[in-house]
């Protein structure tokens, strides 16, 4: 880092750069509940720390979705390989390659994926 001269003002990165640290000891119980509070204010732990102490997380706080919604994005792609591998299994059905009887079971649960998939969307946000 240059020197810079009395009357000269920091550039725009170092008045943005958080270069001091604050150590604080805590138990397991409370670094628990610290990051649980971070996690349900979508939040990282120094962003929510800076929040609860100075009022304000900073402009450029790491803002990440609560567990919940994390929770959700994971299970809407596991929802997604679920309604590939039903595709497929209608399709062959739909072409005439039906050996057990399964038709009628595929597409309730066809309609059972599309409703679990359309509910997860809507609680996230997302449209149809």
């Amino acid at each position: 880092m240059a020197r810079q001269a009395q009357n000269e003002k920091p550039a725009r990165s170092e008045k943005r750069r958080r270069n001091k640290v604050a150590h604080l000891r805590l138990s397991d119980a409370e670094h628990e509940r610290l990051v649980t509070a971070a996690d349900n204010a979508g939040m990282s732990l120094g962003a929510y720390l800076r929040a609860c102490a100075l009022g304000d997380a900073g402009p450029r706080a790491a803002r990440k979705p609560p567990v919940a919604k994390r929770e959700l994005i994971r299970l809407l792609g596991q929802i997604g390989k679920t309604g590939s591998n039903l595709n497929q299994l209608a399709r062959a059905v739909n072409s005439g390659d039906d050996p057990n009887g399964l038709a009628d079971d595929i597409k309730a649960a066809v309609v059972d994926y599309a409703d679990m998939r359309a509910a997860v969307r809507k609680v996230l946000g997302l449209g149809p």
